[in-house]
């Protein structure tokens, strides 16, 4: 699986029983704590593995930062939220690499495995499939919320709380089940990425938008004007392969294409299986949704929001 699928990584395999995943990703600072911020990174980084069914085993920091611009106890705090995450997730940290940057930046370079029969990918939902979704939403409008520090402590440490959690748990409980399709939720925003997923499969999905966890208070801020610029352009690019109903609040519509930063996982399964597994997600303290369905073919896929 390479670059043509548009996929979460890439996967190389290397016998029957072992493929390798591969990904690469890294963030500008989403909060004024570097040890948070290393945190963030981290899971953001390991997502594309767990989106894929996989393990993580090892990870390689991307740093651009800048000596002359920053002390150098940023830097030390944002690795250590960085390995101390890859720990959690029971991987290595092997090395890496760092350029010096006006402009700070952090990431992972990651490989996982799975075996090569388990592999999943975000293209194969079936017509009937209903839609798990791991995460609230919400993360790009209120941490544009907090830049414009209009934002108390309460939230602050509830979105660092959803962005720095790994996706593990939430995989391995999936895992479980026959899913069809998988991806994480990031730069695309919920419609953008289930819109991925649709065109992958060639299929029409539908979100139901009142049933779409959001984190508190995003609604509020969305009100108040606090729409990423990113939001517009995931929306823009969905257009075209967009359906929506009329008595849709304008504001979901908005938070449903809200850029997140290291978001949940979203995947389909038999609709039978659907309750049993959020069940179990909610059972293990996961915030699970089942938030949409597969309802036709659509040779070029399509995105419909109720």
């Amino acid at each position: 699986m390479g670059i043509e699928t548009s996929d979460d990584a890439g996967v190389f395999k290397l016998n029957k029983e072992t493929a390798l995943i591969q990904t690469l990703d890294f963030l500008t600072p989403v909060t004024d704590s570097p040890y948070e911020f290393g945190q963030i990174a981290a899971a953001n980084s390991l997502s594309d593995v767990y989106a894929m069914g996989g393990k993580p085993l090892t990870a390689m920091n991307i740093v651009c930062f800048s000596p002359k611009n920053f002390k150098k106890e940023i830097l030390e705090e944002t690795l250590q939220g960085g390995i101390d995450k890859i720990h959690e997730a029971g991987a290595i940290l092997m090395g890496g690499h760092s350029v010096d940057d006006q402009e700070f930046k952090y990431g992972l370079s990651v490989t996982g495995i799975v075996h090569p029969d388990k592999v999943i990918t975000n293209k194969g939902a079936q017509v009937g499939d209903v839609l798990i979704l791991t995460k609230p939403i919400g993360t790009g409008i209120i941490a544009t919320a907090i830049k414009a520090k209009l934002a108390d402590k309460k939230i602050r440490k509830n979105i660092f709380k959803i962005m720095s959690g790994l996706n593990k748990k939430a995989s391995e409980i999936m895992l479980n089940f026959n899913i069809s399709s998988c991806t994480d939720i990031t730069g695309f925003g919920l419609g953008g990425h289930v819109l991925e997923m649709a065109k992958g499969a060639g299929k029409n999905i539908v979100l139901f938008s009142e049933k779409v966890p959001i984190i508190e208070k995003t609604k509020e801020f969305v009100t108040m004007g606090f729409l990423p610029g990113g939001a517009f352009s995931n929306r823009k690019f969905c257009n075209p392969y967009l359906n929506i109903n009329p008595k849709v609040d304008k504001i979901l519509i908005d938070i449903m294409f809200d850029p997140q930063t290291s978001g949940g996982l979203i995947f389909s399964l038999n609709k039978n299986h659907g309750e049993k597994c959020m069940n179990l997600m909610k059972d293990n303290g996961i915030n699970a949704s089942i938030v949409g369905k597969v309802i036709s073919n659509d040779e070029h896929g399509s995105l419909t929001i109720q």
